[in-house]
C-alpha cells in the first residue's frame, strides 16, 4: 500500500487539504493527515509535523500556501518521499527554487488528479 502525507490537511470539507485526504483514503493509500492545530480529520490522527510520522513515505502533498510550505522543505528532504506535489496554490518560484536546491524534485500538479479522482467527486458537506 502507498503512503502519502498531506500537509495541510483541514478538517474543513470544503477545503483541498480535506477533499485530497478523502480522495486517498478512497484510492487505497496509507494517509498520513499534517497539519499543526492536531486532532483528527476524516477519522485519522493528525500529526503536527512530518517529522512526527515515523514510517516511510512514499508521496508528500502540499496544501499550504508558498509562505508557510517554503518554512517546511527541510522536513520534506528528512521523509525522502519518491514523489512531492505542490498543488495548485502552494507553489512559487522561491520555494520551487528552494525545493530544487535541497534535491527535491517538485510536481506541480493536483495530485488528486493524478490518482484518476477529482476534487468535485467530494461533497463540500
Amino acid at each position: 500500500m502507498k503512503s502519502i502525507a498531506i500537509v495541510g490537511a483541514s478538517s474543513d470539507r470544503k477545503k483541498y487539504g480535506n477533499k485530497a485526504v478523502r480522495a486517498f483514503v478512497k484510492g487505497g493509500w496509507k494517509v498520513f493527515p499534517v497539519n499543526k492545530s492536531g486532532g483528527t480529520i476524516e477519522g485519522l490522527d493528525v500529526y503536527k509535523s512530518l517529522d512526527e510520522i515515523q514510517e516511510k513515505i512514499d508521496r508528500v502533498s502540499m496544501y499550504l500556501p508558498p509562505s508557510l510550505g517554503i518554512g517546511l522543505l527541510e522536513e520534506v528532504v528528512r521523509k525522502m518521499p519518491c514523489e512531492f506535489y505542490l498543488n495548485p496554490g502552494s507553489e512559487s518560484e522561491a520555494l520551487i527554487a528552494q525545493a530544487k536546491a535541497l534535491g527535491l524534485q517538485p510536481v506541480q500538479a493536483c495530485s488528486i488528479v493524478n490518482i484518476g479522482l477529482r476534487p468535485d467527486m467530494f461533497p463540500d458537506e
